[in-house]
């Protein structure tokens, strides 16, 4: 109770510095966007997809973009909250070393939910039509929070042990580049014998076709036990990396 409490608390805090300076969901939001109104308008039409709209196949690699972005900000968080501190003063304080972890955790989730929301919002202007019905949508939704939680524990690593700004972000750039050697914007099909291989062997791909397949409404093509692995395994093996840093910067 008292966790749940506290984490509450820290969460108000993280929550109101995003509402003072909302550029951060802006810049997250907006690299995204462009890219998807390029993909589209410009290569779109020499892409095949099937019969499927580009927009359809495109948007879920978009969607995972974003996240890979936005959670560059909760490893800065982090840094700025132990450069300036914070972090020990919380640790002195009576609060659950729990509590501190997960604030940061939930401020990801909400801020990416905000930013996601949007890019949907925008891809249904330019076009994309989903077939999923209501526990499709809510599978689709499970999916993406359980990979922002994923990669969320992976970005308080970083941002417990850089030893500057730019450490502390590069560690999102491998994972903004991964969503462009898998299925998410090209058929994997189309790709030299390795590169295939790398990329459909990968967790972005699985990832992508399942959010592909159940948006489209056909959740019987969706590799979903392959993506859960995936995110499960990411995220339980970063909560536990970044839980024992945590307890080791202590």
């Amino acid at each position: 109770m008292k966790t749940a409490r506290d984490t509450s608390a820290l969460l108000g805090r993280s929550l109101r510095h995003i509402l003072r300076s909302p550029d951060t969901i802006i810049t997250v939001t907006i690299v995204p966007v462009m890219m998807m109104l390029l993909f589209v308008y410009v290569f779109g039409g020499a892409i095949n997809t099937g019969s499927e709209k580009y927009i359809d196949y495109l948007l879920p690699g978009i969607i995972l973009i974003a996240i890979a972005s936005g959670v560059s900000y909760t490893a800065l968080r982090i840094f700025f909250d132990q450069q300036k501190g914070l972090m020990g003063r919380f640790r002195s304080m009576p609060i659950p070393r729990a509590a501190i972890l997960w604030a940061h955790v939930l401020t990801s989730l909400v801020s990416n939910a905000i930013s996601v929301a949007v890019i949907v919002l925008i891809a249904l202007a330019m076009g994309f039509r989903p077939r999923a019905d209501p526990l499709e949508w809510l599978a689709a939704i499970g999916i993406v929070a359980l990979f922002t939680l994923a990669l969320t524990w992976l970005a308080i690593i970083p941002g417990l042990t850089a030893k500057s700004v730019d450490g502390a972000a590069a560690f999102s750039y491998p994972l903004v580049f991964l969503p462009f050697v898998s299925s998410a914007f090209v058929p994997t099909a189309t790709m030299p014998g390795p590169v295939r291989a790398f990329a459909e062997n990968q967790p972005v791909t699985a990832i992508v076709e399942t959010l592909r397949s159940l948006l489209s409404g056909d959740p019987g093509a969706a590799p979903i036990w392959t993506a859960l692995v995936w995110c499960g395994g990411i995220g339980l093996v970063a909560c536990l990396v970044a839980v024992r840093t945590y307890s080791r910067s202590a």
